[in-house]
């Protein structure tokens, strides 16, 4: 191991922006090792895109340091362009110009790029080579956009809602190829809305809200850090009133509709609150599906920490 590879991919200390007197990233740290995946979660306006446009050397810090593979990326641009793969939101290709072209010159400027052409097969792009960018649907724009990030063989790569618009095909394959990257020692920053995606892909997880670290580990460890806590799910009619469900449970359980349909009791999970849900679901004239017993999943953290209610 060189000296360079004991380097963080990414390390950010005390990092803050504002725009105007709106603080978007507030004195926040954050650490990526080299050949692991790290998600950045947070809601909207938490200061996830902030974080990595500053990491990008896009925008200028107002307070903290940032060092991108050991270097600093408004000062040292040059040196880390060949090295970083960056994939944003929006995709960012001109709109007149065809997918294989745009590939095809992205990789001219890399020193050592994938072929393309085979690039393009993987990603499922082979029909739209010759598409204007324009004509592309939203998924196979977000994954042209991904190619361009990973032709040039970066060490880092910056993924910005990689999968966003995506169907389940496009993002098991997405998912595919962010597991080979670090198989093959290559370190990736994404950001998600899609806890599931964060839950299977990252080796460290930060969550943040209004623009300040509010938690962060692995997977295992944030949706492990309470074990006594188990909980019961259970899928019947949507809309269902709870009131009576949650005066029948024990004291210091709690139920709510999770999602349309799916419903969650937290506290304990015993033959006593078991029970209560078979009677409350009788009363209701409903079949409780799909009942299982089991640990706070990394979507249950995120609400806990960052709260329920709708964010603009």
């Amino acid at each position: 191991m060189t000296s360079s590879d004991t380097v963080p991919a990414v390390a950010v200390s005390g990092l803050v922006k504002n725009y105007g007197s709106t603080t978007a990233v507030a004195g926040l740290d954050l650490r990526l090792e080299r050949g692991t995946v790290l998600a950045l979660l947070g809601p909207n306006g938490a200061g996830k895109t902030t974080t990595i446009e500053v990491c990008e050397g896009f925008l200028r810090p107002d307070k903290g340091t940032v060092r991108v593979l050991g270097l600093d990326p408004l000062t040292d641009g040059e040196r880390l362009r060949p090295r970083v793969g960056v994939m944003p939101q929006g995709g960012g290709a001109y709109p007149g110009v065809r997918a294989g072209e745009m590939l095809g010159l992205v990789a001219a400027c890399a020193a050592d790029p994938i072929d393309p052409a085979w690039l393009i097969s993987v990603l499922g792009l082979g029909s739209a080579r010759h598409t204007p960018y324009k004509r592309l649907s939203g998924g196979q724009q977000q994954r042209l956009s991904l190619a361009c990030a990973l032709v040039g063989r970066p060490e880092l790569v910056f993924l910005d809602e990689p999968t966003a618009g995506l169907d389940p095909q496009a993002r098991r394959l997405v998912w595919e190829l962010v597991a080979a990257l670090r198989a093959d020692g290559v370190s990736v920053l994404l950001t998600t809305h899609l806890m599931e995606e964060a839950e299977t892909l990252a080796d460290h997880v930060v969550i943040i809200d209004h623009g300040r670290l509010v938690a962060e580990g692995s997977p295992h460890q944030l949706t492990a850090e309470q074990p006594e806590a188990a909980q019961l799910r259970f899928r019947t009619a949507p809309g269902l009133d709870t009131r009576l469900l949650s005066e029948a449970l024990p004291e210091g359980c709690e139920v709510h509709e999770a999602a349309p349909g799916s419903y969650l009791v937290s506290g304990k999970a015993d033959p006593q609150v078991l029970s209560a849900v078979a009677a409350w679901c009788a009363q209701q004239g409903v079949l409780a599906e799909e009942l299982r017993v089991g640990r706070r999943s990394l979507e249950d953290v995120f609400l806990e920490l960052t709260g329920r209610e709708l964010r603009p």
